[in-house]
Order: structure tokens, then sequence, then C-alpha cells
């Protein structure tokens, strides 16, 4: 697969949404020009990072797992854009877009992957652990994040802080795990400012969700259960995530309650860089392709004169010299030292 081909873009949602922007027009003119622009670069940065990243793993400069966030890069870009950085988040191990969005850098998190000494986790985490000041992990144990995040919510509650909420990002296969309904059980009856986002692919490693899972709308479905809100979203269009993040933001702050959000994406990898996908047809990635979520918000960007073809070839260009800056930096990186193997390491 190229970088970035060139489909011709179906602007039909996969699935009716909870949040369609009534008028596109006011949403692009509360953003304005700098803002979207800025949020198809840091898209571009995820995409062209993951890609140089992946590039490395098949040279055998990173070891352990690797799950590639590409295809999925409109929903974290627009939550972050609603929220800011001053709020608490935990994620699963496909956690490299929050970390950039969230200030890790691409040197940090590259020399991480690589195991040097002066990455993200002093080379400790790899690909599926990473932190940022607000950023508490990624999880390489499905649904291991839940509970923490239910937790960082209980904080906040506890503290009488009222501007803050924690945000959990949690995949489709997390949802059959226990944690998930006994972290959504608590949030409820002690009232937690908790919004949880199950990033719905379509795929648990190999399995389809209709076959993992038994309702057909994971959050609206499930959230009356834990007396809370569902929503649904496009997960691959950038607006439709905006809008409806901004919505759910502002009813926790609001109702300092839990909510539960589905957003409907599609990955355009395997489960992780081994898993070669043989469980869906060529043609039915093809099609899901159709709507990647970078060439869609760039249409509209294009569609308002906010950018053209060679202005988006250049951002392209320098999103991608960055990542393979930051495999060079990491390449040149040191490695740690084995006198340093226990420093930080708690045992009972």
């Amino acid at each position: 697969m190229s970088e970035l081909s060139e489909p011709q873009v179906n602007p039909t949602p996969p699935l009716k949404c909870t949040f369609f922007p009534s008028d596109r027009a006011l949403l692009i003119k509360e953003l304005g020009k700098d803002v979207l622009l800025e949020n198809l670069r840091r898209m571009l940065l995820i995409r062209n990072f993951e890609i140089r990243a992946e590039s490395a793993y098949q040279q055998g400069k990173i070891g352990g797992f690797f799950h590639a966030y590409i295809g999925q890069e409109a929903i974290q870009t627009a939550l972050v854009q609603v929220l800011g950085p001053n709020h608490w988040f935990a994620t699963s191990y496909r956690c490299h877009a929050l970390a950039l969005l969230l200030g890790a850098t691409p040197n940090e998190i590259m020399a991480e992957f690589y195991g040097k000494a002066n990455g993200n986790a002093l080379g400790r985490g790899g690909s599926m652990h990473l932190y940022t000041d607000r950023l508490l992990g990624g999880f390489g144990i499905v649904g291991g994040q839940i509970p923490i995040a239910t937790g960082a919510a209980f904080s906040i509650k506890y503290r009488n802080i009222t501007n803050e909420v924690s945000v959990c990002f949690l995949g489709d296969g997390a949802v059959a795990q226990g944690a998930f309904h006994e972290s959504l059980n608590l949030a409820s009856l002690w009232n937690l400012p908790c919004i949880y986002v199950i990033e719905n692919n379509m795929w648990g490693m190999g399995t389809s969700v209709e076959k993992a899972v038994s309702v057909a709308r994971l959050a609206e479905d499930q959230a009356p259960s834990y007396n809370m809100k569902g929503y649904t979203f496009d997960g691959m269009d950038y607006f439709n995530c905006y809008a409806g993040f901004k919505h759910v933001l502002q009813e926790t702050l609001r109702t300092q309650r839990p909510v539960l959000i589905e957003v409907i994406t599609e990955r355009f990898r395997g489960h992780s860089i081994s898993d070669p996908g043989l469980y869906r047809t060529k043609e039915s990635l093809k099609e899901c392709m159709q709507r990647d979520p970078i060439l869609l918000l760039r249409q509209v960007l294009v569609a308002e004169n906010m950018i053209d073809d060679e202005a988006f070839k250049l951002m392209e260009k320098k999103e991608r010299e960055i990542s393979v800056a930051a495999m060079k930096f990491a390449e040149e990186s040191p490695w740690p030292d084995l006198k340093t193997l226990e420093k930080d390491v708690f045992a009972p």
C-alpha cells in the first residue's frame, strides 16, 4: 500500500452515527484555517511515523509487538483538539498516536521502540507502553487500562476537581472483558467523570466484532445497562468526531457522570505487524480505504481553499522527514547500561 494513495473518496458513512454536523460550515468557521491545517499536519505525522516505525521493525531494529494506528488518525486527533492535554488519558497497546498528540516527541518514541536509554520509558516499554505527564500509559493487557482510567476519574472526583475528565480508549475486543463491565458499573455508581471511547475497527485481532460481541451497537445498546449516555461517532470523519467529542466533554463536565462512546473506524493494517490480515479480503480493505480520514479532511480543506495539492505534498514531505530523522536519532542513541536494569523497578 502506498503511503497515501489517492482513492475516489466515498462520502457515505458506514453507519448512522449520533453526531453529524448539521452545518459543517459552522464547524469550519469555529475551528478556522490554522487549526484545521494543524490537525491535518498531526494526522500526517501519525501516518508517516507509523509507516517509518513499521519499516524499522521489518529491518529488525524494533522487537516485541507493534500495533499501528493507520486509518484511525481522525479519532484521537479530534479528541485532543477538543479536550487539550490537561485531562487524564489511558489507552491500549495501540498507543503511538495518542502519545504524539499529548506531547511526546517523535525522537523519544522512536528511541523507545528501539529500546534505547533516552527513549520515552528509558527503553523498557517498547511500542506498547508510552507515557506523558497526563498519559497514564499504553497497556499490553486487553482491557487493563479501563480500571486505571476509572481510578483516574475517581481521583478527579475525590479531589473535587470539576474541570477535568478521565478518558479511556479501548478496542472493540475489550468490550467482552469483565474489567470493562465492572469499571462502567463503578463509574456509574460513583458518578465519575470518565469518558470511555471504544474504537471499533471491526476486528478483535482476527475475529470480527459481530462474532465476539452480542449487541450491534457497542455503546448505545450497552450504556443504558449502566445508567449512562451512549453515543456513536463516524471515526473516519474528523468533523463528526470533533462535534461529538465537544458535546460529550461539555456534558461530562456539566453532569460529572460517565459516558460511553463507540467510534466506528477501520484499521488499514493487521492487528499487529505480524498479522497478514487474511481474515478480510483485499477488496474489503480497498473499499474501507476509500474513506481514508486524512484524505477526507484534505478534500474538505481543498474545497475551502485552505490548502492545494502542492501544499499538501509539502506538508506530508515535512512529516515524513521528521519520522525519518527520528529513525536516525534512535539508531544513534545509546543502549541502556545493564547497571540500571533494576532502577525504578518495584517488586513486592
